[in-house]
């Protein structure tokens, strides 16, 4: 793929997932009331300490540092793209102000709001970038505990900056129905993030497995590896023919090895993350 065509994809995720975030935020968390979390709501209690200034300027204030280390220590391209998506959410949560809001309960805006915030923030993370704020928090975190999932930091986070509201503010009652907007929107983000990025991988036993190797390669133009078998009835030798395919691909790969071996063994089973050549490759800005 090209790089303008690959900077194009990234501009469309950050531009659709701002847009679904600032839908998520305006349509159910707002309305009830909900906080978020995140450098907002840590601004919110810093005022409401302080007795002085605005969340929007303490806000400011927080994510200038943020942005400036971010752009020293994952690099220039997560910079300028989480810039990106912190003016398009920031512009479309006023923009999308219009939009008439549904009257829900507090619980059913939580989870609405979290789970449609959730897909919106994973895309903008699947882009390479983030929306601003504890976004940047959570991905310098990840900087540093590489095992943890990007949703799982995420709402880490905003669960202790919404403890910390509920004391400041002396309402447990909001600060419970943000915790479940919280959880949702961490593990849509995981979803998103990691889950989507499906492969399948196929462990087929049979005789022809030259043949069957040679057409993956030529017709899917996928790798195979030969493994070692042995029948546990007949003790027969035999190999194991093991593969990688996209989802797309998986019934061109039924149709191959049913024409060569209509009575080979085939095992499908889920894959996430494959890398390597034809897939993915690793990082070290990877999620």
């Amino acid at each position: 793929m090209k790089p303008i065509t690959k900077h194009l994809i990234a501009i469309l995720k950050i531009t659709l997932g701002s847009a679904l975030f600032a839908l998520g935020f305006n349509l159910f968390l707002v309305p009830n009331n909900l906080n978020a979390g995140g450098l907002s709501g840590l601004a919110m209690a810093v005022v409401h300490i302080l007795g002085r200034g605005s969340v929007g300027t303490v806000t400011l204030i927080l994510n200038i540092p943020l942005f400036l280390i971010a752009g020293i220590k994952i690099g220039k391209k997560f910079f300028v793209g989480s810039l990106l998506g912190m003016l398009l959410s920031s512009v479309l949560i006023d923009g999308f102000a219009f939009i008439p809001v549904p009257q829900t309960e507090p619980l059913i805006g939580a989870l609405y709001g979290g789970a449609i915030c959730g897909v919106g923030l994973g895309l903008v993370f699947m882009s390479g970038a983030s929306t601003g704020g504890s976004d940047i928090v959570a991905r310098l975190l990840k900087l540093r505990y590489r095992n943890a999932p990007i949703g799982f930091i995420c709402m880490c986070f905003d669960f202790g900056v919404v403890i910390l509201t509920a004391i400041v503010f002396q309402n447990v009652l909001v600060a419970l129905y943000s915790g479940v907007a919280i959880f949702v929107t961490g593990q849509i983000v995981d979803a998103v993030v990691y889950r989507f990025d499906y492969s399948k991988v196929a462990l087929i036993i049979t005789k022809q497995h030259d043949e069957i190797a040679r057409q993956i390669g030529k017709q899917l133009d996928r790798g195979a590896t030969f493994l070692n078998g042995e029948g546990s009835y007949t003790g027969e030798e035999m190999k194991v023919v093991l593969t990688a395919v996209k989802r797309q691909q998986v019934a061109d790969l039924k149709r191959i090895v049913s024409e060569i071996d209509p009575n080979a063994f085939v095992i499908m089973q889920e894959a996430h993350q494959v890398l390597g050549d034809g897939f993915s490759r690793y990082t070290k800005d990877s999620l």
